[in-house]
């Protein structure tokens, strides 16, 4: 199945049977998910991926109680850096620097570029970019679920400050951005699973500029 095919097939899941993604399915969302690009290389996120039913319960009470998440087999929190620092670029682009055996002043020039332009802008500017590239991530692990025939449902309809409360987030810089359901339809109960797929015509949602 092709990616075009597959996206054909796949839609937002209202109704998931509980059945269990097989590991290897799992992990190759999530290495899409991971080399997924993101702006100057910093991945400026983490993902969270959670089984444990006693806590998918807990998130599902500050979700709008959307059964997905506790019927999915796994979700999957996407959290951004709360903001950037110069310590956190550094990071990354250090890791660079000893993967590519480059020396170690190779990205210094383009590193205080990027944080004399991050700073000013502030802590608001720098969340929203950072989860801005998370979503990235979170597009391609949406293809890369309806490549293995997984279905999963995109969701912003929960309480990001309660759902970084419970998982802690903060103490780690992180805030949570959006989070994505995984698992299998259940066909019988899913009042969506049958109904065409509606999308912007074509000759609308593209403008050709030659």
């Amino acid at each position: 199945m092709d990616l075009v095919e597959a996206l054909n097939w796949r839609y937002a899941t209202k109704k998931m049977n509980g059945n269990v993604v097989p590991e290897e399915r799992l992990n190759y969302i999530l290495e899409a998910a991971r080399l997924a690009p993101s702006s100057s290389g910093l991945q400026p996120y983490q993902i969270f991926v959670i089984s444990n039913k006693e806590l998918l319960e807990k998130i599902k009470s500050i979700a709008y109680n959307q059964s997905q998440i506790t019927d999915a087999s796994h979700l999957l929190v996407f959290a951004a850096w709360d903001k950037y620092s110069l310590e956190n670029i550094e990071s990354v682009f250090n890791k660079t620097i000893e993967e590519r055996g480059l020396p170690a002043t190779a990205m210094d020039d383009y590193k205080n570029q990027l944080w004399n332009s991050y700073e000013p802008l502030g802590n608001e500017w720098q969340a929203n970019h950072a989860a801005r590239q998370a979503y990235i991530s979170f597009g391609l692990a949406i293809a890369a679920a309806a490549e293995q025939k997984v279905d999963a449902t995109p969701m912003e309809g929960f309480s990001a400050p309660a759902l970084d409360e419970l998982l802690e987030l903060k103490e780690m810089g992180l805030k949570s951005a959006v989070i994505l359901a995984l698992g299998y339809r259940d066909e019988a109960n899913d009042w969506l699973v049958n109904m065409k797929k509606v999308r912007t015509p074509v000759e609308k949602f593209i403008t050709e500029i030659a």
